[in-house]
């Protein structure tokens, strides 16, 4: 039986992703940065552990005590949504600090055991505003951007080892992306963006595209396909971003 560590599984992606592969008989580690038990089902196939991306005395004890594993999703992510002139750089820092480099702290903590063993999957979901850049999320896109690179360029320094890495793009979804990003938003849309952002937000509202389900399909296919291309997008919307672009 295999193992499968999931980054950012309070709900969402994560949440949705534990389930599927716990119906699919693996083994799941389940991360969240504050651990709550009752958020995940009842599996004796499942562990749950608390992990902050952010700290590496916290990545460094749940990669310990996570011991062995196949598989590494990097899910964990926050959003932002506002206008860059009025962001302040301290909360550029901390999209950073989670969406990019929480994935390549985790990565670079995991990557031992599977070059030892040449044996491994490394799965980072981004975004399809890697795809189609949107408004008002410039920080998040700039974010989500620099994981995309990473996984490029580091898929070329694992393939000797056979360890595999691939990119979900995920397209819009009714996760909870818009109700943690509005913390971030710090005073709300300047005057001189209000007609833009009006504009913007109406763009915003069409349907979502993308279901949890299709993400958790996603990197399945990912991890068990190895025929599989490098970079997925999740969701009908997604796809056809790829398609287009």
């Amino acid at each position: 039986m295999k193992t499968v560590l999931i980054t950012g599984c309070s709900s969402g992606f994560g949440l949705e992703t534990v389930q599927y592969f716990l119906s699919r008989d693996w083994r799941v580690i389940a991360t969240m940065r504050t651990r709550d038990e009752d958020l995940l089902p009842r599996s004796e196939n499942l562990r749950v552990l608390a992990l902050d991306v952010t700290d590496p005395e916290s990545i460094r004890l749940a990669v310990a005590a996570a011991g062995p594993i196949d598989v590494l999703v990097n899910n964990a992510g926050i959003g932002i949504l506002g206008v860059f002139e009025t962001t302040a750089m301290a909360t550029v820092r901390e999209i950073f600090e989670t969406n990019t480099f929480g994935t390549m702290a985790l990565t670079q903590a995991v990557l031992p055991q599977f070059r030892e063993r040449k044996a491994g999957v490394i799965v980072n979901v981004t975004s399809s505003v890697t795809l189609t850049p949107l408004p008002l999320l410039s920080v998040y896109t700039a974010s989500k951007s620099a994981v995309t690179a990473f996984t490029q360029s580091l898929a070329f320094e694992l393939e000797q080892f056979n360890i595999r890495v691939a990119l979900i793009e995920p397209g819009r979804s009714p996760t909870r992306f818009s109700e943690n990003a509005k913390p971030r938003m710090q005073g709300g849309i300047p005057d001189a963006y209000a007609d833009f952002a009006e504009s913007a937000f109406a763009g915003m509202g069409s349907p979502a595209g993308t279901a949890p389900l299709d993400v958790a399909q996603a990197i399945w296919r990912a991890v068990n396909d190895e025929t599989s291309p490098m970079r997925i997008p999740a969701g009908a919307d997604a796809i056809a971003m790829a398609e287009a672009s």
